[in-house]
């Protein structure tokens, strides 16, 4: 048994609705049964001992090894690990054949445990936790701040000054609606379009992506605030009458969800990426971390699922709240585990692309809500995939009780003619007589998609940057390069991503992605390569001429890069 890694797991997660810890350990197939079987036994053993019997144990199999769980009050969760990490020990000692620990050593360990419990204690806490469960509002609650309530309805306190319970006033603190969006591509699109939405109805959406947290369409902070950390700071901001929160794989699996329940929940879609970590290496295990937001949907919610996903159409029913499943084409058959038709029948919601509409169905009626032409990031349909965003977002708005001519209004309001609305998706310029077209896609899935649309635009010749992070698997990085290749550019350029080398050497990952290109049939001498984003960006505009389509794939550099095309584009005749 080897440890790779050992966390804290604060809300609903991948094996249990209730906080605690978990270990992620390599097992070898001749020790994995006795490995496990010696863990819960001693971790059960432990358990007992420092007086947490009510908790629970949960094993998650996965290739190469299995995911140790172990549930905790919320206030002990980091005496939990120590639980957690003490109860592998004695398994990996165990299973080696050291026997158990023996009853002085054992002794000494409970005790040390215990004390590690008493430090961390926080009564205060859990008091205020239990009385916002009677209340029924959430209560959210991290190393610095604890809140009850929700945006508009909440109020914060700093850990270590919580307020008794009969001191909080209760009544002017409430929940606001929010809803979850995941999936492999397309969540930010999705979460703009929805909050969008609920601009045009007239409320002050509260949005986290990966890019930013906003407020009313003010940015509070930009980064990476995809995970729990950027929830709970959008959610304690009582500006925020309802919210959107873009929720992605890697929070989920690292600490779990911040919220027990919300009123929608959406999956765009599950395409291989970011397999292999935290024992999520195949689409089904990718496909059941995703669909975790869906599972602390209330019951009067929508869980917003695409259709003809694989994945989805096999897992999506499995949830607590009903489905509105979202298709671009309904007149073909689902994949298997889903018949829409009956769906449709039995009086399920969908959002559907008919013809050139995009049409809302509840309950048997049937309400259009745009037509193709009212959605401008579509590109008049080029753009297939913001045309599914699209209907997500609707599926979402439906959800959180929005009017249809909102949701019309916040569709027309996006636009990806500019940075402003949409920001690194899509965003297509005219810069000296040639085309920008600067996207975010970084796996082939998402990257086959954009592809599929800039084909669709004229041009003399056609240019692509592309590169991608160390994490992925060689064979992913291949398909990267299929991928960008099926637009048959005139020149590659490939970047260095020196922030997310993750374990590769400079120089190893535009290697392989030049091998498979020139083993497609790439020429040499159309290959080049940059040391950074920004030096590919600046080697496309130098290469561009009027008629061209530049295809700038940017992760880390997006807003130096904007900033340069816009001054370039500043700075053309005329």
């Amino acid at each position: 048994m080897r440890l790779h890694d050992s966390r804290r797991l604060t809300g609903p997660n991948l094996l249990s609705r209730r906080p605690g810890a978990v270990i992620d350990a390599a097992l070898a197939d001749a020790e994995a049964e006795a490995a496990v079987g010696a863990w819960l036994r001693q971790a059960r053993r432990m358990l007992d001992a420092v007086g947490w019997r009510e908790q629970e144990l949960a094993v998650r199999r996965f290739g190469a090894g299995a995911s140790l769980y172990l549930s905790a009050p919320v206030d002990a969760l980091y005496a939990a690990t120590e639980i957690d990490e003490w109860a592998a020990a004695a398994a990996a000692a165990e299973v080696n054949g050291a026997g158990e620990p023996d009853a002085a050593g054992f002794a000494d360990a409970a005790a040390r445990l215990r004390a590690a419990i008493a430090r961390e204690r926080d009564p205060a806490l859990l008091a205020l936790r239990a009385a916002a469960a009677a209340h029924g509002v959430a209560c959210l609650a991290d190393d610095d701040q604890v809140s009850i309530g929700l945006g508009a309805g909440s109020r914060s306190w700093p850990r270590g000054r919580l307020p008794r319970p009969r001191a909080v006033d209760w009544a002017a603190l409430h929940d606001v609606p929010v809803a979850l969006v995941t999936g492999t591509n397309g969540k930010t699109t999705t979460v703009r379009l929805a909050a969008a939405m609920l601009t045009a109805a007239g409320r002050t959406a509260g949005v986290t992506t990966t890019d930013r947290i906003e407020v009313g369409g003010a940015v509070l902070d930009t980064g990476d605030y995809s995970g729990p950390g950027g929830a709970r700071t959008l959610l304690r901001d009582r500006r925020v009458q309802a919210a959107v929160l873009e929720t992605a794989r890697g929070g989920l699996l690292r600490r779990g969800l911040a919220l027990e329940r919300v009123d929608a929940a959406a999956v765009t879609n599950v395409a291989a990426d970011h397999l292999g970590g935290y024992g999520v290496d195949d689409l089904a295990g990718l496909a059941e971390t995703k669909l975790l937001v869906t599972s602390v949907v209330v019951p009067a919610g929508r869980a917003v699922l695409n259709a003809a996903d694989p994945e989805l159409a096999a897992r999506g029913s499995r949830g607590p709240s009903p489905v509105t499943w979202t298709s671009l084409e309904p007149h073909l058959p689902a994949p298997a585990g889903l018949d829409l038709a009956a769906h449709l029948a039995a009086g399920g919601d969908a959002v559907l692309l008919e013809s050139d509409q995009l049409v809302l169905v509840r309950a048997g009626r049937r309400e259009i809500v745009a037509t193709i032409a009212g959605v401008p990031i579509a590109f008049g349909g080029a753009a297939r995939y913001n045309l599914a965003n699209a209907l997500t977002a609707i599926g979402l708005a439906a959800a959180l009780g929005l009017p249809v001519a909102a949701m019309a209004d916040g569709l027309a309001a996006l636009r990806n003619d500019d940075f402003g609305d949409n920001p690194g998706r899509s965003c297509l310029m005219e810069i000296d007589g040639c085309r920008a077209l600067l996207d975010y896609a970084h796996n082939p899935h998402g990257l086959a998609a954009l592809v599929g649309f800039a084909a669709t635009l004229p041009a003399k010749r056609r240019l692509v940057i592309l590169g991608q992070a160390g994490d992925r698997d060689d064979q992913a990085i291949r398909d990267l390069a299929r991928a960008a290749w099926a637009l048959r550019p005139d020149r590659i350029i490939l970047k260095e991503l020196p922030a997310m080398l993750r374990g590769r050497l400079p120089g190893e990952v535009p290697a392989i992605l030049e091998a498979e290109l020139l083993h497609l049939g790439a020429r040499r001498e159309a290959i080049a390569h940059a040391a950074t984003e920004l030096e590919a960006v600046q080697q496309a505009l130098a290469w561009a001429r009027p008629g061209d389509l530049l295809v700038l794939l940017v992760h880390l550099q997006r807003d130096a890069a904007m900033a340069l095309l816009e001054q370039r584009r500043r700075a053309a005749p005329g």
